[in-house]
């Protein structure tokens, strides 16, 4: 999308890295970095509407050696999975990006993936070749094929396949959270969440501050009425 000042960010690579967990206002992030001029900004919804992407990281969630630049070349920025898996080995790639660890109460977090991402991608192939909704219909034939790098990087690769055992999933979630913290330089760091709206974020991207609200998108309920519209 445009941004406020109309020019976007030369993209030769990252300048920003996701490494917070989908459901932490990642859909409102990535939209408030375009405003920003960090556009485009890769999310999980560039995986759905770019099957020309699905074979690098169906690749990636086999741990094979990866060509970072060839995926990110044209995005300055990332939030949301799959970016947030690799958030180390992108910081070797993109030594000089700044890293947004994007934060949410555990318990909210945990409610809001088990109703929509894990409720989605956990049904059987067959019922989305079945269903009504002209969001899943759009994203034939490719959804066995997004469905296992969804399964491979997250349910599998980050949750062990335990992600219903909510107190499991939720430490996952806080270490996840300590680890970027400890990993990550504080002065590249900016740990945020999404109801801080613009200043700390325009603070730390040394950005002006926007003169129009902050987005909030993809909330649950819009999530669960995109899903069946």
């Amino acid at each position: 999308m445009g941004t406020q000042s109309g020019t976007d960010v030369e993209t030769d690579g990252l300048k920003i890295i996701g490494a917070g967990f989908g459901r932490t206002g990642t859909r409102s992030l990535k939209e408030a970095l375009e405003i920003l001029g960090f556009s485009p900004c890769y999310h999980m919804v560039e995986v759905f509407e770019h099957s020309e992407h699905l074979a690098y990281w169906e690749a990636a969630s086999r741990n094979e050696l990866m060509d970072w630049n060839t995926m990110f070349h044209d995005y300055p920025a990332t939030v949301d999975w799959p970016g947030c898996t690799f958030y180390k080995d992108l910081m070797v790639t993109y030594p000089t990006a700044k890293v947004l660890l994007s934060v949410r109460d555990p318990e909210k977090w945990y409610e809001s993936v088990k109703s929509t991402i894990y409720q989605v991608s956990k049904r059987e192939i067959t019922s989305f070749s079945a269903s009504p909704s002209s969001f899943l219909n759009s994203i034939q034939p490719d959804i066995a094929s997004i469905k296992s790098v969804i399964d491979r990087l997250i349910w599998d690769g980050t949750f062990h396949n335990r992600f219903e055992d909510k107190e499991y999933a939720i430490s996952i979630f806080n270490q996840h959270n300590e680890e970027v913290k400890a990993y990550v330089p504080p002065e590249k760091l900016l740990v945020y969440e999404v109801k801080e709206s613009w200043e700390p974020l325009c603070t730390f991207l040394n950005v002006p501050i926007p003169d129009m609200p902050f987005p909030h998108l993809n909330d649950r309920e819009s999530f669960l009425e995109r899903r069946d519209a």
